[in-house]
């Protein structure tokens, strides 16, 4: 994982500096001039990133979500096979604007939903509205894109931690992730030029060219090690693993939008919806 900073010392030496080259990187797809992308939106937690996000559907009075990893949870790592709903949290989140300045500080009510089981997510529920928070502030948030996101998209990562962007391109996908005792399902594998560091995870992945939310920044392999805590490994359909130094990865999102309905509405036994279940 990009673990949870609980300490910064050179914060920012990035992870992967000058180990093996990794698999050629997909060009990104044509498409029209890509929207621009900006802090707006993006939260900082105390020990990660985030944002906030909202579903295709969702409506200005809805209570508003943040979307984080599973491993940024305030009571530490789920373990493998855990599934947390609607456990009361009042943790607080900087908002940030498009210059990426703190503006206003949100709060709480719960977390929705969390895991670190085939996926790595983590999704809050606010005391404020989408509308309050743009009245307010005038900022919008994310949207989750609901369809699966194509190889070869420009992403941009969006570390609202460290103010940070990360630029690259969707290299391809992990079917199955290994980290330790987590398994993650079909995962993003970004091209080499987003090297993200400790504290990023959390982060959206926004397609450059939508503005849209595809996925969520969760870890990289730190130095060549195999499939232990920061050097997760890729296993493919017939079990052959490959471990790629130095590269970094996110998990997809367009999953989410099917388990929630009105007033977002956390429903894991929605039509579609596949996300793990407690």
């Amino acid at each position: 994982m990009k673990k949870p900073l609980l300490a910064v010392l050179g914060a920012l030496v990035t992870a992967g500096t000058g180990l093996a080259a990794p698999a050629a990187a997909a060009e990104p797809s044509a498409a029209a001039e890509p929207a621009a992308v900006t802090f707006a939106g993006t939260v900082s937690l105390s020990n990660c990133s985030g944002s906030v996000v909202r579903l295709p559907d969702s409506q200005d009075d809805d209570p508003a979500l943040v979307m984080s990893n599973g491993h940024c949870l305030e009571t530490g790592f789920p373990a493998a096979g855990q599934v947390i709903v609607d456990r009361a949290s009042s943790r607080t989140f900087g908002l940030l604007n498009a210059a990426g300045t703190r503006v206003a500080t949100l709060r709480a009510s719960k977390i929705t939903y969390a895991t670190m089981t085939d996926t790595d997510v983590s999704l809050y529920q606010l005391t404020t509205t989408y509308g309050q928070i743009r009245s307010s502030y005038g900022i919008s948030p994310l949207t989750l894109d609901d369809s699966r996101p194509a190889a070869g998209r420009a992403i941009t990562v969006v570390s609202g931690y460290w103010k940070r962007t990360y630029s690259c391109a969707i290299d391809g996908f992990a079917h199955r992730l290994k980290e330790g005792s987590w398994t993650w399902k079909d995962s993003v594998r970004y091209t080499s030029a987003c090297r993200t560091i400790g504290g990023t995870s959390g982060s959206p992945v926004i397609d450059d060219a939508t503005g849209d939310v595809v996925a969520v920044n969760n870890t990289g392999n730190e130095d060549g090690g195999r499939c232990t805590e920061n050097n997760p490994c890729e296993v493919d359909a017939n079990g052959t693993v490959t471990v790629r130094a130095g590269i970094n990865y996110g998990q997809q999102t367009y999953q989410i939008p099917a388990c929630f309905g009105l007033d977002s509405k956390l429903d894991l036994s929605a039509s579609g919806c596949t996300l793990p279940k407690p």
